[in-house]
């Protein structure tokens, strides 16, 4: 069984980790969990590195929790933004839930019969049920106020405005490690750099209410050479729904990283091995112009979060966008991806009479 924590490390994929963790995934399997909001009814790419996390915590032999903020996702967390977000309706997150399943498991294997097999859960179905006296009665008298306020992701909002409902956030992620723990034996928690401190406040809370052990790992926030942020566009997120990003603009995001991204990237968002990530690093580095890099993490992705017919597809029309095309090419596209291959291209219109 792989190392779970060298294997991110090599990957350059930790960020904080807590100590005595890599002790507790070494000494047998471990459960270890990673929650997403379900402010869309679809993953963007951001959300990429959380999700590859779990998916090698599966292959390393331990068993990946995913819990979809049913719950978190109504109130917001308020980490690292500006401002709160809009509140979202029980209708609404129960739909996104569902077309979050359908990505994930393309990454992780879900099966009942499998003994570390990846466990979707809700946390609206244990939050849904408390009042707010019985909650602030039964969990909020063991984190204190000074203890919340102390977390960065508390702190830079205090000048701009925090309201009680965000400020309440950090203290129901910390009561889902908790029920976690309790039912599912779950010991960690892993997440991206701004969740450190709702993280560490569920591993305070479990110690405080149980007197037992749990554990917090974090990953870097990803962030392209150029400074900006990872999976924008000047059009958006990308996104792992054809129908918001086509498999043609999401295949050409990756293939138009840059040399630095792409030796980054081809790490985190693959599971090749690292003797043939060096070895591609190394081909690459001779003849940086043929760009072998970005089209082995272009292919590579492509296929994992679409299909292979979709990467085909999306290859075609960039043959055809760069006049490598043939007339049974372009004939054998669909119209969103024909339609996909000339955004952002200068076009004009001609009246059908002309031609």
């Amino acid at each position: 069984m792989k190392n779970f924590v060298e294997e991110l490390r090599w990957r350059r994929m930790i960020h904080d980790i807590m100590p005595g963790t890599e002790d507790l995934l070494n000494s047998g399997m471990t459960v270890g969990y990673l929650g997403i909001d379900p402010t869309a009814d679809s993953l963007h790419i951001g959300h990429l590195v959380g999700v590859m996390m779990l998916t090698h915590l599966q292959q390393c032999g331990h068993k990946p929790i995913v819990v979809v903020g049913g719950a978190t996702g109504m109130i917001g967390d308020p980490s690292f933004k500006s401002e709160e977000r809009k509140l979202l309706s029980l209708d609404q997150i129960k739909h996104n839930q569902e077309c979050i399943k359908q990505q994930l498991s393309k990454f992780m294997d879900f099966s009942a019969d499998c003994n570390n097999g990846a466990l979707i859960l809700n946390n609206y179905d244990w939050n849904g049920s408390w009042t707010f006296l019985d909650f602030i009665r039964d969990m909020g008298k063991h984190i204190t106020v000074n203890y919340m306020m102390s977390k960065d992701c508390v702190k830079k909002r205090i000048e701009s405005g925090l309201s009680f409902t965000e400020f309440s956030y950090q203290l129901l992620q910390a009561y889902d490690f908790k029920y976690l723990f309790d039912k599912y034996n779950c010991r960690l928690q892993m997440g991206g750099s701004d969740q450190w401190g709702n993280i560490t406040s569920g591993t305070e809370l479990i110690r405080k209410t149980t007197g037992g052990e749990a554990f917090a790992l974090t990953c870097p926030l990803i962030t392209k050479a150029d400074g900006k942020k990872f999976g924008k566009t000047e059009k958006g997120n990308v996104w792992l729904d054809p129908e918001k990003t086509s498999p043609y603009a999401f295949y050409q995001f990756w293939l138009n990283t840059s040399d630095d991204d792409a030796k980054k990237f081809i790490r985190i968002f693959t599971l090749m091995g690292r003797e043939e990530i060096e070895s591609l690093e190394a081909e690459h580095d001779k003849a940086p112009d043929m760009r072998l890099l970005q089209k082995t993490l272009a292919k590579d992705i492509t296929i994992r979060v679409h299909s292979q017919e979709a990467l085909d597809a999306a290859m075609a029309a960039s043959d055809i966008l760069f006049g490598k095309g043939t007339k049974e090419s372009l004939a054998g596209l669909d119209e969103a991806t024909f339609l996909s291959v000339f955004e952002g291209v200068p076009t004009f219109e001609v009246e059908r009479a002309e031609i």
